[in-house]
């Protein structure tokens, strides 16, 4: 009797296990379709911090730490990051209808 009492509850067990793993799976799931689906909507072909904190808005802790993260990050980065645009070279040549006259 026990061994069929220990059988019934393994069983129980072993349901459940199954039913969150999937729930789980689902879930990741979902995400990464979420994920996919804001970074394409913004017009990229890779994820972004703000693409996956937007992921997280169904889990308001989450969010709240993934911005917190991402707030840390920005607070550590140098401010003279800036990309710069190069000078082409056509701009650091004289312009060709100046002359130049030495003086006298």
């Amino acid at each position: 009797m026990e061994r069929e009492e220990d059988d019934s509850v393994s069983e129980v067990l072993r349901d459940r296990f199954r039913l969150s793993t999937i729930s789980i799976a689902e879930a990741e799931e979902q995400l990464a379709k979420d994920l996919e689906l804001f970074t394409q909507h913004a017009g990229r072909k890779s994820a972004n911090m703000e693409d996956v904190i937007l992921c997280a808005h169904r889990n308001e802790h989450l969010a709240a730490l993934l911005r917190s993260y991402r707030d840390d990050l920005k607070a550590k980065e140098p401010q003279s990051d800036r990309k710069r645009k190069k000078a082409s070279k056509k701009d650091d040549r004289a312009p060709e209808d100046i002359v130049h006259v030495p003086d006298i």
